[in-house]
C-alpha cells in the first residue's frame, strides 16, 4: 500500500481479521508489460458482507476479480479463500474452489444461441452431471423466479433488455449456491431506474444467501447502497477504504475529487 496515502478509517471500524475472512488478500501486485496494475493491494471480505471497489478506468478493479477467480495469475501476493491459498494451485483443485464462487460478467456474458433457462442451466449442465432433467428444469424456475424473469424462460437474449440480462445473469451466477459473489459493473450501461431494480435485487440476494460478495463498479451511487465497505483504487494502491462517511469526511485529494466528480 502507498505510502503517500494515509487510510482513513473511524476508529469504531472493526478491524478486518484476513483468518477468519471468506476472501482475504495480501500484498497483491501485478504487471502488464511495463504497466503496473496492483501495487501490493490488501484486502479482505467476510461472510454475509459486500466490498465495493471503486476507481477510475485502468486502475486494475476488473483484474482484480479476474486474480481471485482464477483467470490470471498474479506477480506475488496471497489470496486465500477460506484461509486456503489459492496462487499457484493446479487447474482442477482451482476448479473445485470456482464452483464456490458465482461470476457476474459486465454485460452478464449471456450465450445468444441459448435461451434464457438454457443459460441458468449452464453451470449444472457442466458441474452437475448427477442432477436430471427434471430436476435441472425445476432449480432453473426458482432461479429465475428469485430475480422475477420466471415469464422469460424460452425468450433469447436478444428478445429481453440490458436490464433483464444482468437478472439472468445473476441467478446463473447463483445457481451452484455460491459461498462468494464477484459482481463486474453489475448496473453498467443501464438507465437509473433499472439500476435501482439491480441494486434492490442484489440487497434481496444477500439478505436471504448471506455471501461475501466483491462489487467493482464506477457507480458511486451503488456502491454506497449496496456494499458494507468501499475501497477507492488509484494508481494501483488502495487510496482509502471504509464506509461512505469515511470517504465523506476524508482531506485525501483524490477521495475529494473522485466524490466530486462521481
Amino acid at each position: 500500500m502507498a505510502a503517500a496515502y494515509d487510510i482513513a478509517i473511524k476508529d469504531s471500524e472493526p478491524e478486518q481479521d484476513a483468518r477468519a475472512s471468506v476472501v482475504a488478500i495480501e500484498d497483491l501486485h501485478k504487471t502488464f508489460g511495463s504497466h503496473k496494475v496492483l501495487n501490493g493491494i490488501s484486502l479482505s471480505v467476510n461472510q454475509g458482507e459486500t466490498l465495493a471497489v471503486l476507481g477510475r478506468s485502468g486502475t486494475g478493479k476488473s483484474v482484480l476479480l479476474r486474480l481471485i477467480i482464477g483467470l490470471e495469475t498474479p506477480d506475488s501476493g496471497s489470496i486465500r479463500i477460506h484461509n486456503q491459498e489459492i496462487v499457484g494451485l493446479p487447474l482442477d483443485r482451482m476448479g473445485a474452489i470456482r464452483k464456490k464462487m458465482g461470476f457476474l460478467f459486465q454485460h452478464a456474458a449471456l450465450y445468444d444461441s441459448l435461451t434464457v433457462a438454457e443459460n441458468v442451466a449452464f453451470p449444472f449442465v457442466h458441474h452437475r452431471k448427477d442432477m436430471s432433467g427434471s430436476e435441472r428444469g425445476e432449480r432453473v424456475r426458482q432461479l429465475l423466479l428469485e430475480v422475477g424473469m420466471e415469464d422469460s424462460l424460452g425468450k433469447m437474449p436478444s428478445d429481453i433488455s440490458g436490464g433483464m440480462q444482468k437478472r439472468v445473469g445473476l441467478a446463473r451466477a447463483l445457481a451452484l449456491e455460491p459461498e462468494i459473489l464477484l459482481l463486474d459493473e453489475p448496473t453498467a450501461g443501464l438507465d437509473p431506474i433499472s439500476s435501482g431494480e439491480i441494486d434492490d435485487l442484489i440487497l434481496k440476494l444477500q439478505r436471504e444467501h448471506r455471501m461475501a460478495s466483491i462489487v467493482v463498479t464506477h457507480d458511486l451511487h451503488s456502491a454506497r447502497t449496496i456494499s458494507n465497505r468501499l475501497a477507492l483504487l488509484d494508481q494501483g494502491n488502495v487510496v482509502i477504504e471504509g464506509k461512505f462517511e469515511d470517504l465523506q469526511q476524508s482531506e485525501i485529494g483524490f477521495v475529494m475529487q473522485f466524490l466530486k466528480q462521481s
